[in-house]
């Protein structure tokens, strides 16, 4: 006799699991424990097995006696329910597998121990902070099924918020995500390839910095009268004597100077170009080192967070110190501080080219040239090194010395 809904709902656990049947192979199995669950018993190629279909009152009767049909299909097409439902449990889980969000972290973590192209940690940091805008539209979707406009329609939704090149970087690391699943035989095509041109195009702005000698002068008094937090200070103190890239200096370890040598060694994976970089330290770099050691030192970050000594100094803590001195974003910023020394370096006339590249620790795709001007040119870069922090202390006087500029 077919089962009811009362008769389910009515069926009382015993102290043994009992079977009540339906039709058609269909029962529910009543546990000991109050359990209710749906079976379907068949028989395929001689032997007979039970698939689970369910638990009651999740999987109503109803439902039971579909899922009863189908399995009784599979039968008669000459396949075993039980291990086509284990094929459909796999299949699901390598759609989950293979989402966009999850192949994304895969290629992140690829990027981030991919040799000397490694990303560097604020780069990876970046990247996974845009990728991860991306979660709420695409992010869940098998990576399979993602079309062009599902892109699209996603980067958008950061361009309307006026994000401009947050949007347009997104899509460029989206179609390095699925340019990797390419690669990787999970997809057959990049559906981003014909987006190019499809978002605003930002317009560029340089990092605020000052190159006027006299101006200069002006901040380095600004700098040495500010009166925040002593570290921010320092950092600002020796920012423009190194001019390194800002997240170098706030990552800077104490187990990277030697102060016997005047030398500090970033290692290449703290680098944007993934090579060790070599800094020469005057007189004056070592004497804020020291003072900087005072507080800070012996090991650990130079510049540590004023919250937790175990993270470096925030990113933001030396524009806001500059904020904090008067100057606008488009004025002055941490990163500025290369271009100031850039500038006036190479206007000096002092040093060749090469030295000065160097010593910004711009890249030379040409390894037997990068190799021999790392050399030729570290004598150079020493003697650059003294001189650029005794003019940085003249210009902090009243006015520019005109002399610096004389060319040889």
């Amino acid at each position: 006799m077919p089962l009811t809904d009362i008769a389910i709902r009515n069926a009382k656990p015993r102290e043994k699991a009992y079977k009540l049947g339906d039709a058609l192979g269909l029962f529910l199995l009543v546990k000991p424990t109050g359990g209710k669950l749906w079976r379907v018993k068949y028989r395929i190629h001689g032997k007979e097995k039970a698939l689970a279909v369910g638990t009651y009152p999740t999987v109503g009767l109803a439902e039971a006696r579909r899922r009863r049909d189908n399995a009784r299909q599979l039968v008669s097409d000459g396949r075993d329910p039980s291990i086509e439902k284990r094929r459909e449990k796999m299949r699901a889980e390598l759609a989950t597998a293979t989402t966009f969000t999850a192949i994304a972290e895969e290629y992140c973590a690829k990027r981030k121990r991919d040799g000397v192209k490694a990303w560097a940690p604020a780069t990876a940091n970046r990247s996974e902070y845009l990728l991860s805008l991306l979660r709420g539209s695409i992010g869940t979707m098998p990576i399979g099924d993602i079309e062009p406009i599902d892109v699209l329609t996603a980067v958008r939704r950061i361009e309307k918020k006026g994000q401009l090149e947050s949007a347009r970087r997104t899509l460029q690391l989206a179609g390095a995500v699925f340019r990797y699943a390419v690669a990787t035989a999970r997809i057959s095509s990049d559906p981003t390839r014909d987006l190019r041109g499809a978002l605003t195009t930002p317009t560029v702005t340089h990092y605020g910095a000052i190159i006027e000698p006299e101006r200069v002068g002006e901040l380095l008094r600004a700098i040495n009268g500010y009166e925040g937090q002593p570290l921010t200070k320092l950092a600002m103190l020796l920012a423009p004597h190194v001019f390194v890239r800002p997240g170098e200096l706030r990552h800077a370890d104490w187990s990277e100077f030697d102060f016997d040598s005047a030398l500090w060694r970033i290692p290449a994976a703290k680098t944007k170009m993934r090579k060790d970089h070599m800094v020469p330290l005057s007189r004056q770099s070592l004497a804020i080192l020291k003072d900087a050691n005072a507080l800070t030192g012996p090991t650990g970050f130079v510049f540590p967070s004023i919250r937790s000594r175990r993270r470096p100094m925030s990113d933001n803590t030396i524009n806001a110190g500059l904020r904090r001195l008067g100057y606008a974003s488009d004025e002055m910023t941490a990163h500025g501080f290369r271009a100031m020394a850039s500038t006036l370096l190479n206007e000096s006339g002092k040093w060749h080219p090469d030295a000065i590249e160097r010593a910004l620790a711009h890249g030379d795709s040409d390894r037997i040239r990068a190799a021999y001007h790392r050399g030729a040119h570290w004598k150079e870069r020493v003697e650059m090194a003294q001189w650029w922090s005794d003019y940085l202390d003249e210009m902090r006087g009243e006015g520019a010395p005109k002399s610096a500029f004389k060319r040889q």
